[in-house]
């Protein structure tokens, strides 16, 4: 018999105003707000209490498969996964300029609570839509 779960993984996605891929916006106004989709999903073989964290980045300062991104969380939304199970909800994000630079990444990075640590781990799971900013 094989394991239910051979392979736990969990997912993050980015989808547009319409909560569909593609024709995302590609200039804003500085200080401007735009609507976007997060899609999550958990495949870890337990039900699991998750939080996407939303960051401003350059590309020296993007995330990884193994570290976060440095700079500062500016809005986070938490839920419950069950196993197998996924959630798409809406989100509205200020965008503005990072450190004068027009072209920034919005980020959203997946998180989840390890409940053994008692602290919050990065999935090592994100996504980024890049923007350019009208001063």
């Amino acid at each position: 018999m094989r394991p239910e779960n051979p392979e736990p993984f969990t997912a993050i996605g980015l989808l547009n105003e319409e909560c569909k891929i593609g024709e995302y916006p590609k200039v804003v106004w500085n200080s401007s707000s735009i609507d976007l989709c997060i899609y999550a999903a958990n495949y870890l073989g337990r039900p699991g209490y998750f939080k996407v964290v939303y960051k401003l980045a350059l590309n020296e300062t993007l995330p990884t498969n193994i570290t976060p991104s440095p700079e500062q969380v500016l809005s986070e939304w938490r839920f419950v996964l069950g196993n197998s199970e996924d959630k798409t909800f809406p989100v509205n994000v200020t965008v503005y300029s990072l450190r004068g630079e027009t072209r920034i990444a919005l980020v959203f990075e997946l998180w989840f609570y390890d409940n053994s640590k008692r602290e919050w781990s990065y999935t090592g799971r994100w996504v980024h839509l890049y923007i350019n900013i009208t001063v």
